[in-house]
């Protein structure tokens, strides 16, 4: 069994917020695996958000972050309990960190519930035409097919990306709400947000820019 340490202790109160005693006891009867220990205490009752995730959170804050010099234009919602929280350093550090997360990513989906059917299926089939090609054997592929759709959840769903100030890459950005939950004490939830990139979708006209370097050599405009 791995030996349970303050720092995975830590880790595991800020991905679930239950308190540190029940972590490091989650984690002894887990073996050390933080995945199975969050699971021991979520059927335990002891995982703070999963407690709170149903409350009315109808207050909260719109936030917005500009990149590029104007270029990338986030606009997100995020709602907790109480307007006392909305006007919450931590909060509102949370909704910015959160609009910056969008404008990195550009997650197209919020929860993985919101990938349509049309575009899980599409990446089935890509999936395994790709393993085909590769020369993965049929009866392999059913096995495979669920991690690799796995990792697009992680790349296009918000919730389940790797936060981006997480410099080891282990914390979602889901982990980071439930960190806040802990703090805080109410239920917060992403609601919707819109990602607006300069110029996306119109037709930009095309540059000869070979013609262009040579103009510039040769002194010609």
């Amino acid at each position: 069994m791995a030996e349970v340490t303050s720092a995975m202790v830590k880790e595991l109160r800020e991905k679930t917020g239950a308190g540190m005693m029940d972590c490091k006891k989650a984690l002894i009867e887990s073996g050390g695996d933080i995945e199975k220990a969050t699971d021991w205490l979520r059927q335990k009752g002891l995982a703070t958000a999963g407690k709170k995730a149903g409350r009315s959170a109808t207050e909260g804050a719109v936030g917005s972050y500009i990149h590029l010099g104007g270029k990338i234009g986030v606009l997100v919602e995020v709602n907790c309990e109480t307007d006392f929280t909305a006007k919450n350093e931590k909060f509102l550090a949370l909704v910015k960190d959160i609009a910056m997360q969008i404008a990195w990513t550009k997650a197209p989906y919020l929860k993985r519930e919101d990938v349509p059917a049309a575009v899980l299926d599409h990446e089935k089939s890509v999936t395994r035409a790709q393993l085909l090609e590769q020369g993965k054997p049929e009866a392999m592929l059913e096995k495979i097919i669920p991690g690799k759709l796995e990792k697009f959840y992680k790349e296009n769903v918000l919730l389940e990306q790797a936060f981006f100030r997480d410099p080891d890459g282990k914390r979602t950005v889901q982990d980071e709400i439930n960190a806040a939950v802990a703090l805080i004490g109410e239920n917060i939830q992403v609601r919707r947000y819109a990602c607006f990139v300069l110029g996306e979708g119109l037709a930009k006209e095309k540059k000869d820019f070979a013609a262009e370097v040579s103009a510039a050599v040769t002194g010609q405009k």
